[in-house]
C-alpha cells in the first residue's frame, strides 16, 4: 500500500489504500492541536492516558498528555506508521518499517530502550499474553517477540497488514490476499483463516473475542468471532474509504475513519452487528484513530496538516 501498507509485495488481489482526502468542508469536531509533520499512527496508554503519535519527517514520536499538550518528542532511527502501548505503563512498541526493527520506547523518560530485528517492512504491532506480535508485511510472517528476542516467525496471509488481539487470540489481515488469520497467543498455533472482504487493511479486537476488520475497498466493517476459528458473524456499511479503527470495549463502541470524506464514524456494538450512531467531521486525511478506554476521549491524526483531533463525545 502506497500510503500505509506498501504498494509492492506478494502477488494477489487489489490492495486497499486510504483516499487522498479533499479539503474539509466543515471544521473538525472537538479540538485540534499541532503535533508535527506527517502524523500517522496514534496510541493511548490505557493506564495513564498518555498519547503517542508517530511522525514521519523527521522520524519521531510525539508524546502528549491527555489534554493534547506535547510534553516531549522522542527521535527514531527511522519512520513508523503504527504503534501500540505494551502491557507495562509507559512502554511503547513501534515497528520501524524501513529499518526492519521493533523499537521499545519509554515515553516517560523519552528514550528508546532497545530494538529487535525482525523481517521486511514491519507494519503493525500488538501485545498479547506477555508477547509482542509484529506483522512483517513483505515477508508474509508474524514475528513473535518475547524477552527482547524473536521467539518465532509464524506464516501469515500474503502481505500481512493490520494486527490485533481479542483476548488470547491474535488476528492479522492479509491486505493482498484478503484473508483474516487468527492464532492462539499462548501455543502460537493457527486457529484458521477466513475471507475478509474486497480489500481489508486494519483491524481491532475487543474483550469479547471479536475482531473488527476494516474493508477499505469494500466500504464495510466486518465482524469476526475469533475462536474456535475465525468466522464472520456480522457486517456494517462504512462508506468513504474507511481506514483507521479503534475499539472502546468499556462503552461498546467502534470508531472508524473515513478518508474520502474527512469523517469519523461511531458504531454501537452492544449487539452482534455494529449500529451506526453518528459521524463527526475530522481533520484532513484522518488515517488513524485511538480511544482512551478510561475516559472515552477519541484521538484522530490529520496526516495532511500535521494535526491531532481530540474529541470528547
Amino acid at each position: 500500500m502506497t500510503a500505509a501498507c506498501g504498494a509492492s509485495g506478494p502477488a494477489g488481489g487489489a490492495v486497499g489504500e486510504p483516499a487522498v482526502a479533499p479539503v474539509p468542508s466543515q471544521p473538525p469536531a472537538g479540538r485540534v492541536v499541532g503535533v508535527g509533520h506527517g502524523p500517522e499512527g496514534v496510541a493511548v496508554d490505557p493506564t495513564t492516558g498518555v498519547v503517542a503519535v508517530a511522525l514521519r519527517s523527521p522520524a519521531a514520536i510525539a508524546v502528549l498528555d491527555p489534554t493534547g499538550q506535547v510534553v516531549r518528542t522522542v527521535d527514531l532511527p527511522g519512520p513508523a506508521r503504527h504503534l501500540r502501548f505494551a502491557a507495562q505503563p509507559g512502554l511503547l512498541e513501534v515497528p520501524l518499517e524501513r529499518d526492519e526493527l521493533l523499537a521499545t520506547i519509554d515515553v516517560r523518560a523519552g528514550a528508546v530502550l532497545g530494538t529487535v530485528r525482525v523481517q521486511r517492512q514491519p507494519h503493525d504491532v500488538v501485545a498479547a499474553s506477555g508477547r509482542t506480535f509484529v506483522s512483517n508485511e513483505f515477508s508474509d510472517t508474524i514475528a513473535v517477540v518475547e524477552s527482547g528476542r524473536v521467539l518465532r516467525e509464524l506464516p501469515a496471509p500474503a502481505q500481512p497488514g493490520g494486527v490485533a488481539a481479542a483476548g488470547t487470540a491474535v488476528g492479522v489481515v492479509g491486505v493482498r490476499s484478503h484473508v483474516l488469520e487468527a492464532y492462539d497467543a499462548y501455543s502460537l498455533h493457527a486457529l484458521g483463516r477466513a475471507p475478509a472482504g474486497a480489500g481489508p487493511t486494519h483491524l481491532a479486537g475487543d474483550g469479547r473475542g471479536r475482531l473488527y476488520v476494516v474493508d477499505t475497498l469494500g466500504g464495510a466493517v466486518l465482524v469476526f468471532r475469533a475462536r474456535p476459528s475465525p468466522v464472520q458473524v456480522a457486517t456494517a456499511s462504512a462508506p468513504g474509504r474507511p481506514y483507521g479503527i479503534a475499539v472502546d470495549s468499556q462503552r461498546r463502541r467502534v470508531w472508524v475513519t473515513e478518508t474520502a470524506t474527512n469523517r469519523l464514524a461511531e458504531y454501537d456494538v452492544m449487539g452482534m452487528a455494529p449500529r451506526l450512531v453518528a459521524t463527526y467531521p475530522t481533520v484532513r486525511q484522518p488515517n488513524s484513530v485511538a480511544v482512551d478506554g478510561r475516559t472515552g476521549v477519541v484521538y484522530v491524526t490529520g496526516t495532511a496538516r500535521g494535526e491531532l483531533q481530540i474529541l470528547q463525545v
